[in-house]
């Protein structure tokens, strides 16, 4: 099969489209032919593109893990999942990703496609509206009349967090660039502040969520605009951000792959509550250019690498 397979170190990063034999599906699992593929491009710096899960040295890993595609074959175990389901999931971050022509994905990491959404519209759900999931309500633990400040609320998560607020019966503010205020208040803010006009931490305060997904400055200024039992979550914070400070430690989190909160993204996808963006559909040949970073945002959205149509 077709794949885009990274090879080199993470400071000489090489990538090529590479012939390598078909996955097969192991107990618990299901092959799956991959229609459609996500691009989060700074997973090629990532520590499970270069090692294994026990820390030993990984080589030629295949990234891209959300995916949109069709049952090829279920593995020993597998009785939710038949050949010719469509189905939309992620997979873990130490096995090969769906930037190929097929891929292996754990029966508990997928769920049904929502029959409203394409295949490329689907691939770009998964690890964003999880995401967004997760935070507000297992780690954020977010209540209905609470108010939500999202930063980078139409970036690929923060579209997600804004939306699922509101569903939830919160009042949102997000930041955002003045030329996406009306795409951020037609998901459901209340109020938009322009992060290149003016200080958030000068127009909101007490707070109950804040949703990070900036970091940096950005998230060391959030602090300050909580309330006396306000929580923050974070998908941006590193060690590179030089912070001692545990608070943000405590509140970053990495999302995880689940089936039934998948499922449960999907029925609101069809009832029409949520909906994606998406950036452009590129083909498998241009996958290398994306995750280099040559190919210039043209809107809010993710890239996704469209492997059959």
């Amino acid at each position: 099969m077709k794949c885009l397979s990274i090879s080199g170190t993470e400071d000489n990063v090489r990538m090529a489209i590479r012939e390598v034999p078909k996955p097969t599906a192991g107990p618990g699992e299901v092959l799956i032919e991959v229609w459609a593929a996500g691009v989060i491009t700074t997973e090629i710096h990532w520590q499970p593109t270069w090692t294994t899960a026990s820390g030993k040295q990984r080589l030629d890993a295949i990234p891209g893990h959300e995916f949109s595609g069709i049952v090829v074959a279920a593995g020993e175990g597998v009785e939710d999942f038949h050949a010719g389901d469509e189905v939309f999931g992620m997979n873990d971050w130490y096995a090969d990703g769906a930037i190929a022509e097929y891929c292996v994905a754990k029966a508990a990491d997928i769920s049904l496609k929502p029959s409203n959404l394409t295949h490329g519209e689907a691939a770009s759900v998964p690890i964003s509206a999880l995401t967004a999931w997760q935070g507000l309500i297992e780690h954020a633990r977010l209540q209905a009349g609470e108010t939500v400040l999202v930063h980078g609320g139409a970036g690929s998560v923060g579209a997600f967090v804004v939306q699922l607020a509101k569903l939830h019966g919160a009042r949102v503010v997000a930041t955002a660039s003045a030329r996406d205020e009306n795409l951020v208040l037609g998901l459901g803010a209340e109020r938009v502040l322009d992060y290149h006009a003016l200080r958030f931490e000068d127009a909101v305060k007490d707070v109950d969520v804040v949703f990070d997904t900036v970091g940096g400055d950005t998230l060391r200024r959030s602090w300050k605009v909580l309330g006396s039992k306000g929580r923050l979550v974070t998908v941006a914070y590193t060690a590179a951000d030089g912070s001692e400070d545990k608070r943000a430690t405590d509140a970053a989190f990495i999302v995880n792959p689940s089936r039934t909160q998948l499922t449960q993204i999907s029925s609101l996808f069809a009832d029409g509550k949520l909906q994606t963006f998406l950036d452009r559909m590129v083909p498998l040949t241009q996958a290398p250019e994306v995750y280099a970073g040559r190919l210039e945002k043209q809107r809010p959205g993710k890239v996704v690498v469209q492997i059959r149509s």
